[in-house]
């Protein structure tokens, strides 16, 4: 089985046979979201929990994903203190998964995924983009909080 750095390795090269236009910059954007900091604010070491949230310090790289139907974005963090240097890491739902288990069928996922190469089996309808919220909407609400960098055009979309 390939390591990561193999698998990325094998998507790069698919994707650039496929696509002209496909290039790799030299710098990486590392993401984490999900997870405890101890970190300097107001004047204090504190520990910062980020649910659903990346770092967003003045300069820093991250990416905001939409569900898998929507766009994505790189964006720069502005820094603002009274996020503790913190923006929304993607859409975040508008129903619970058992909501949209009940509401939505394996034919909607085909329907609101498509033009992307994902998974469009009844184990995924709980990830139908119509559980989330508009991606768009979000980033207007945190534009004090980054700047869009990039807009990326959803192709492909791995769930587990």
């Amino acid at each position: 089985m390939a390591n990561r750095r193999e698998m990325m390795h094998f998507i790069i090269e698919a994707l650039r046979k496929k696509l002209r236009k496909f290039g790799v910059t030299k710098e990486a954007i590392n993401c984490h979201h999900n997870y405890v900091s101890r970190e300097f604010h107001f004047g204090e070491d504190i520990f910062v929990t980020r649910k659903g949230a990346i770092s967003a310090r003045e300069g820093e790289l991250g990416i905001i994903p939409g569900s898998m139907g929507a766009k994505s974005f790189i964006v720069k963090g502005k820094g603002n203190p009274q996020s503790f240097c913190s923006c929304a890491h993607g859409a975040g739902r508008k129903m619970s998964r058992a909501a949209a288990k009940r509401q939505f069928s394996e034919s909607d996922v085909n329907l609101q995924t498509e033009g992307v190469e994902c998974r469009k089996d009844k184990g995924i309808i709980d990830e139908i983009p119509a559980a989330y919220k508009d991606i768009d909407q979000v980033m207007k609400h945190q534009s004090d909080l980054v700047d869009i960098v990039h807009t990326l055009k959803q192709i492909v979309c791995v769930k587990g």
